[in-house]
């Protein structure tokens, strides 16, 4: 059955599921640290993905997929899963996640660049105004800032945070290309087992090389962070990311990005109803400024 704008829809879902696991990541990063969370996140997914691939498919792993698409997925995670969430993750450590998830904003203009040169994609100059919309709607959300820091210089940022927030932005971008490149026709959850075992690969091998191993097993001893983790797991790699993978398949990847970089805006949702904060004026009118940009994609 076919479904109109179903990239489209999948854009969405993922932003969806990406707010549910960035509120999750977020409270496990807490208890049990970035890196420990990165590798155990894919780990559980991976269970996730041989369960899910099972009983779907008949298969434990995505033998059937080819050697194309073992190479382009793989590159993808490498550079997705692994060089850009590291860099995101990095970024924290330097400044705000606030400023770090305004700059992940350049990845659908990254993704629109990539995807014209590699895939020879192009947006109508609908589709240009909607990215426009819903990228100024998410830098108003972003750069509401506090009573408290009013007076501070907005250009006293460091410059390492800013790069590594760059780095990741350039990671996803570029990753979504190549998740399309390689993925073809096929089976999307698939397609995002094969990512992930590239991802749990890379991240082995920064994690040896950094000889962490023994403070990640530490941090891991934190029985509070397995729940948010789980969820985190469910809601991130496993759901969201082969979702987005969908909404690659059936849109372009600048389209596709854009609605997947609407989590600050879907973000507000919870902030409200679940830690009772205040939105202000420019909050409002950003969401409903990357509503209206969100709509112009589904006419």
């Amino acid at each position: 059955m076919q479904i109109g704008h179903l990239g489209e829809l999948a854009g969405v879902l993922t932003a969806i599921c990406w707010t549910a696991s960035a509120l999750a990541f977020s409270l496990a990063t807490r208890r049990a640290g970035s890196l420990a969370v990165n590798i155990t996140r894919l780990v559980f997914a991976l269970g996730m993905f041989m369960v899910w691939s099972k009983v779907m498919r008949g298969y434990w792993t995505p033998s059937d997929a080819s050697p194309e698409a073992w190479k382009w997925l793989s590159i993808s995670g490498l550079i997705g899963f692994v060089a850009g969430d590291y860099c995101l993750f990095k970024s924290y450590s330097y400044q705000s996640a606030k400023l770090s998830m305004l700059i992940m904003s350049l990845a659908p203009p990254v993704a629109t660049l990539a995807g014209a040169v590699i895939l020879h994609e192009r947006l109508s100059w609908l589709n240009g105004l909607g990215m426009i919309l819903v990228l100024s709607g998410i830098a108003i959300v972003i750069l509401k800032r506090p009573e408290s820091e009013t007076n501070r210089s907005r250009l006293n940022y460091p410059v390492k945070g800013l790069l590594l927030a760059l780095g990741g932005a350039i990671g996803q971008g570029v990753g979504a290309v190549f998740s399309k490149l390689g993925m073809g026709n096929y089976d999307p959850f698939a397609s995002s087992q094969i990512r992930a075992i590239t991802g749990v690969i890379g991240f082995i091998v920064i994690i040896t090389l950094a000889k962490e191993w023994r403070s990640i097993r530490f941090s891991l001893r934190n029985n509070k962070a397995m729940t948010p983790l789980i969820i985190g797991s469910f809601f991130g790699p496993f759901l969201g990311v082969s979702l987005s993978l969908l909404a690659f398949q059936h849109t372009s990847v600048g389209i596709a990005s854009t609605l997947i970089a609407t989590v600050p805006v879907f973000i507000l949702i919870p902030s409200v109803l679940i830690f009772h904060e205040k939105l202000n004026w420019k909050e409002i009118a950003g969401a409903f400024l990357a509503v209206a940009g969100m709509a112009i994609f589904f006419l």
